[in-house]
């Protein structure tokens, strides 16, 4: 079989049986919890490695590469130390608290777990509303899946889009959750090998030692801190905005959520576990931006990186051709899959956040469930077509553009999720609303106005604001209420 039926073949047998992973999931979908959740019947590995890859994604497989490309060691200190200290410490802070209160609730969705934590209609709202802002990042994938899809076939970059958007939300629509979390755990699987593969592949760049081989590039390319960077040029900005961020980033819609599908306590640890492992595989990717650099390669675009190196390294040769199909189609993989998890949990928000709450109160339970799981996937279809009209002339770096927006989000989340989960008191809403615009428009002021181009650094600043004026009403209301008990 020559190289470009291979293509074809490999490509219909990879999208065969995502379909059939997805109508296994539709048997079992049957009102908006199985379509949000599940039935509480995945096991502990297959949810970690669900959620490892919706934590690394097309972020880590195509986008971030490059700019370990352009920015060199502190960029990769950046994405891969001090990102994964970030993943790593909110899994162990945060996982048991959250469930346990999401449990008992019997939350769906972040907001929906926001309004059990603080009994609070319009908070709830504000977080669905602010979560709208995943858009960006659903962009970002599309983005990165259209290039991929378009080196691989003799189709323009537009046209890839239209079949990306296609496939996964037809996908998507049929299984929710367990679409999602069956077609994850194969493409997690894809994506493990091709991590290790082309790590391996490249360590040749690396033969007269790994600073060495950086510093031949140039001695900022290969410091701890990039002084040549705008993105990476001191401490903060490298490690401190990177483990802040990534920290928050867990609370997205699509992620933190996916704790709410475990089944009972024992499995914490195991799903932490799996996770990490897998994640911290999924990071090797990274050095392909090393490899790209080293190698001589030259690009227009920063997001290209990836596909340029791959098609660099594996377009000629006997098996050359064969390999460079697999390749594609799993980083291709690597983007839907976090594509399918958000695309899940956005519907799921609007339907049991926005719509339940306040149009759906008077309707009877049968009525209520029918409704939400048909207009759960009217919800998905209104997505995807704001999510083309964005991706179908991007921004320039793309990358940037997803992190305005969502960590735009994420620095809302840090305080009200952080907090709801460590302190078991009551706390005032007006205190944690503030925490949260402080948060949320914080970033968006300082990244959009105030000259902060690295959106890590920017949430970061935001986020640290937050906390500190959560605490300090925290002291001033702790004050105030024993002033009042012993005036009493």
């Amino acid at each position: 079989m020559n190289s470009e039926t291979f293509k074809y073949v490999v490509t219909f047998v990879f999208v065969a049986f995502t379909f059939y992973l997805s109508y296994l999931g539709m048997k079992k979908t049957k009102d908006l919890r199985g379509f949000s959740i599940g039935n509480k019947d995945m096991g502990p590995v297959l949810i970690g490695i669900t959620m490892a890859a919706s934590i690394s994604s097309t972020a880590t497989f195509v986008i971030n590469p490059g700019f370990v490309y352009t920015h060199g060691l502190a960029a990769y200190l950046h994405y891969a130390v001090a990102a994964s200290f970030g993943i790593i410490t909110a899994f162990l802070l945060l996982t048991k608290g959250f469930r346990k209160l999401g449990e008992s609730k019997g939350s769906l969705t972040i907001p929906d777990w926001i309004y059990h934590r603080y009994q609070s209609r319009g908070l709830s709202l504000f977080f669905a509303v602010i979560n709208l802002l995943s858009v960006t990042f659903v962009v970002l994938i599309l983005v990165g899946c259209s290039i991929l899809l378009s080196s691989l076939f003799p189709v323009s970059q537009k046209m890839a889009l239209v079949m990306c958007i296609t496939f996964v939300f037809s996908y998507v629509l049929m299984g929710g959750t367990y679409a999602h979390a069956y077609t994850n755990t194969f493409q997690g699987i894809l994506m493990v090998l091709i991590s290790l593969f082309l790590f391996g592949s490249g360590l040749k760049y690396f033969e007269g030692g790994f600073l060495t081989s950086l510093q031949s590039i140039s001695q900022s390319y290969a410091s701890i801190v990039n002084p040549d960077s705008h993105l990476y040029y001191d401490y903060f900005s490298v490690f401190i905005s990177s483990f802040l961020i990534t920290f928050a980033l867990m609370f997205q819609p699509h992620i933190f959520s996916k704790i709410l599908y475990i089944r009972k306590d024992e499995d914490v640890s195991k799903f932490i576990a799996t996770t990490f492992i897998v994640g911290t595989v999924f990071g090797l990717m990274l050095f392909v931006g090393f490899y790209a650099k080293l190698s001589g390669l030259v690009v227009d675009r920063q997001d290209m990186v990836v596909s340029e190196y791959i098609i660099q390294e594996f377009s000629t040769g006997t098996f050359g051709p064969y390999i460079l199909v697999f390749i594609t189609l799993t980083l291709l993989a690597a983007g839907l899959s976090t594509l399918d998890g958000i695309l899940v949990s956005l519907s799921a928000m609007v339907v049991n956040d926005i719509y339940l709450p306040f149009f759906g109160k008077n309707l009877n339970e049968e009525t209520r469930e029918r409704n939400a799981l048909k207009l759960s996937r009217v919800v998905l279809i209104v997505i995807g077509l704001f999510s083309f009209a964005l991706a179908w002339s991007p921004p320039m770096l793309v990358g940037l553009f997803a992190q305005k927006g969502i960590y735009a989000l994420a620095a809302a989340s840090f305080t009200p999720i952080l907090l709801g989960v460590l302190m078991n008191r009551e706390l005032p809403i007006w205190l944690i609303g503030g925490a949260s615009l402080i948060g949320f428009f914080g970033h968006l002021i300082l990244n959009l106005f105030l000259g902060f181009a690295n959106p890590s650094v920017s949430s970061s600043i935001s986020m640290i604001s937050s906390l500190l004026f959560a605490m300090a009403g925290i002291w001033f209301t702790q004050k105030e209420s024993k002033q009042v008990e012993l005036s009493s």
